[in-house]
């Protein structure tokens, strides 16, 4: 018996896992990567590319689904959440944080969502990313206790969490706002 349900969990599974290794691997080069950024002075030009590529994949995916009013201002609300809290934390690596763990928690959730639809028990796919997403960022924290250039800190723990429960919130509100539109159109 296959481990997978589908091709399609698999392969989020495998990004899932592509996600949270880059993650990981980002303990070794971090600091140094972050001290040659502030040295050359490109710290908010980097936020800012990194802000703008996320903000033309939402309208990528926007262009490739029709999406009603409801939905609409579903993702603008959503975009100003994530700017207000990511204008809000100071430290450009506590930004990071939000960024890479709602990445890392959606991916946990559509594999789950997939499995789940392809006959998988999974009793609470949304509460058991954020689970698994916190689970992980403690264990982001828990390898840098033992790195010499790294702190563990127990804020990052916090960052992590809220980064998925925001990832959750937003899956969920546009989930609503897809069946709101469905449900108006039928």
């Amino acid at each position: 018996m296959a481990f997978f349900r589908s091709s399609r969990e698999k392969r989020l599974w495998t990004w899932s896992l592509v996600v949270l290794m880059g993650i990981y691997a980002t303990l070794l080069i971090s600091k140094p990567l972050m001290d040659k950024m502030r040295e050359s002075g490109i710290t908010v030009a980097g936020f800012l590319a990194v802000m703008f590529l996320v903000a033309l994949t939402v309208v990528l995916h926007g262009l490739k689904v029709k999406m009603g009013k409801t939905e609409i201002i579903v993702w603008i609300g959503i975009g100003a959440v994530y700017l207000m809290v990511l204008l809000r934390i100071t430290v450009l690596v506590e930004r990071s944080h939000l960024m890479e763990y709602s990445v890392l928690a959606v991916f946990i959730h559509e594999a789950l969502m997939e499995r789940k639809k392809q006959g998988g028990e999974i009793g609470f796919p949304a509460l058991l990313a954020i689970g698994l997403t916190i689970l992980f960022g403690a264990i982001d924290e828990g390898i840098q206790f033992f790195l010499p250039h790294r702190v563990f800190d127990i804020q990052d723990i916090i960052f992590n969490s809220m980064a998925a429960v925001m990832a959750m919130g937003s899956t969920k509100a546009l989930s609503w706002a897809r069946k709101k539109i469905n449900r108006d159109k039928g």
